[in-house]
């Protein structure tokens, strides 16, 4: 059975940074397509970042220079660097193995407010 449990969310302030690690079970994330989403209430689930099976990388535009996605084979967890965090980064932050119709964690909230 696949779980996917993320930790490391918290209030920080403007500028700085968290670091949000997904714990999985039932799959290895080097065989596996693992991302981040965030969801704001009232508006659609967004794709953060992706980084998928084969090693490449993709992050959506907003966060590109600020967050990096990576996974620990050895530690079979997949975490994201969340720095110079803004306002807008305020969401629930899911971690999802095999896309939309795929597994999801329970989220973990982030909020960047001073």
């Amino acid at each position: 059975q696949v779980q996917l449990v993320e930790s490391g969310g918290g209030l920080v302030q403007p500028g700085g940074s968290l670091r949000l690690s997904c714990a999985t079970s039932g799959i290895i994330v080097r065989e596996s397509d693992v991302a981040w989403y965030r969801q704001v209430p009232g508006k659609e689930l967004e794709l953060v970042a992706v980084i998928r099976s084969a090693g490449t990388i993709r992050y959506t535009e907003a966060v590109k220079g600020r967050f990096t996605i990576s996974r620990d084979g050895a530690q079979n967890t997949v975490s994201l660097q969340m720095n110079n965090l803004k306002p807008e980064d305020t969401a629930v932050y899911y971690c999802n193995a095999g896309g939309r119709s795929g597994r999801w964690g329970q989220g973990t909230q982030v909020t960047v407010s001073s």
